[in-house]
């Protein structure tokens, strides 16, 4: 078997790439994607499509520390994320989300194995996995490395002293529903006393966002900003585009979190530096 950036060659069968990541899409999307993934790694294609993947099987044991298996984990976590959604980025998302782990593993004396900045550094990698796969780079690709990097940060919140602008920060996601839905479908223990109130700690972490959305908008943060986008345009000299929308944020974010007082003088100031950098 070899494999070039277009075709695999597999008992003297040639597959584009094209094919086959066309075939395993629909892997993604059955049922249960976790039987076509495994028949994959029995046969040994999926150390040739996916190494990435592949190089999260096994368990290792030191001075009796040992880690889960994080393949045949990540195995549930797709088809767990499967039984809710037929998005296809975002099963994606939940195959490749531990990707990390197989860079990040160490073995820290009396503490055991850690995999410190594994969604940050999976995140990294997803850039050369499309590429690679001849995946669609747009916004796909920045969707699902949002949702690996970002992965931890619910569980993060879910602490009753949480502070409402930790929580503000994450409504600022576009993706907040699906990045919920990852990290609940990540739950994977068997412990059945844990995994109920895992997900009693996400319903109280979904309550905490509604309550702060709510506040937001009674105290009118979230409608009265001193810059329209009217405001914008006209400065910039534009017509409505992504990039008043991206501006509009920046500053939406500055003001919620303290950045910069929520008035004319400070906020143009800032519109002009970011629209430097963006337009």
């Amino acid at each position: 078997m070899k494999i070039n950036l277009r075709a695999i060659r597999f008992y003297n069968i040639i597959l584009s790439i094209e094919r086959i990541i066309y075939e395993f899409n629909k892997i993604l999307l059955s049922n249960k994607p976790s039987t076509g993934i495994f028949y994959l790694y029995k046969i040994g294609l999926l150390s040739i499509i996916l190494p990435e993947v592949r190089n999260l099987k096994g368990i290792e044991n030191k001075k009796k520390f040992k880690h889960k298996d994080n393949f045949l984990h990540t195995l549930e976590v797709v088809d767990n994320i499967s039984i809710y959604t037929n998005n296809l980025w975002l099963i994606w998302a939940a195959l490749l989300h531990d990707i990390g782990k197989s860079i990040t593993k160490k073995y820290i004396p009396n503490i055991g194995w850690t995999f410190h900045s594994h969604e940050l550094i999976g995140s990294k990698m997803i850039t050369s996995v499309f590429e690679r796969l001849k995946l669609p780079k747009k916004k796909y690709m920045k969707y699902v490395k949002n949702i690996i990097k970002y992965s931890s940060r619910p569980i993060s919140l879910i602490s009753y002293t949480a502070t409402d602008s930790s929580i503000r920060r994450l409504l600022f996601y576009d993706d907040i529903e699906d990045l919920i839905l990852m990290c609940k479908s990540d739950i994977t223990t068997k412990n059945y006393i844990k995994k109920i109130q895992y997900k009693k700690n996400f319903n109280l972490l979904k309550l905490k966002l509604k309550k702060v959305e709510e506040k937001d908008i009674k105290k009118k943060w979230v409608y009265s900003y001193p810059i329209s986008g009217y405001h914008l345009m006209k400065i910039f000299g534009i017509n409505p585009c992504k990039e008043i929308g991206i501006i509009k944020n920046l500053l939406k974010y500055a003001i919620l979190n303290g950045i910069i007082p929520n008035n004319f003088e400070k906020a143009n100031i800032f519109i002009l530096e970011i629209g430097k950098k963006i337009l």
